[in-house]
């Protein structure tokens, strides 16, 4: 059985790189955990994620925070705060199906976007918090 957190991610993978919503808003499917040479902009990234012990008494489980980066060179924070937008429909509450465990919840916690100091990228961050159970 992979780990919860390897898990998560291929099903927030999966999830973003086929929704309708997030495609149009990245120009297609741009979604990478390692960005090839001369990508076009937007593109999301997953960043950080933490994993820690969220058992009960009788029932062993997981707490996760999932990173999710947003790149784009579009004119303002148009763009940027449109791929978040989308990104938040396609994974706020979702029922995503993991390889070996059970998703109790996936929470949006925050997102914020700024420029970079290239003064050209504008860079979007979005947090999310998942519980998860093995099957």
């Amino acid at each position: 059985m992979p780990a919860a957190g390897f898990a998560l991610q291929k099903a927030l993978y999966a999830t973003l790189s086929g929704n309708a919503g997030v495609v149009a808003a990245l120009g297609g499917a741009r979604v990478y955990d390692d960005v090839p040479s001369r990508t076009e902009f937007p593109y999301i990234t997953f960043g950080q994620s933490t994993a820690r012990d969220w058992s009960t008494g009788t029932e062993p489980g997981r707490e996760h925070t999932i990173t999710l980066h947003v790149w784009s060179r579009g004119r303002g924070r148009k763009q940027t705060d449109d791929v978040m937008a989308a990104a938040e429909t396609a994974l706020h509450d979702a029922a995503l199906v993991l390889d070996g465990h059970r998703l109790i919840n996936l929470r949006h916690e925050f997102s914020d976007a700024r420029r970079e100091p290239d003064g050209e990228t504008f860079h979007g961050i979005a947090r999310y918090r998942a519980v998860t159970e093995p099957l």
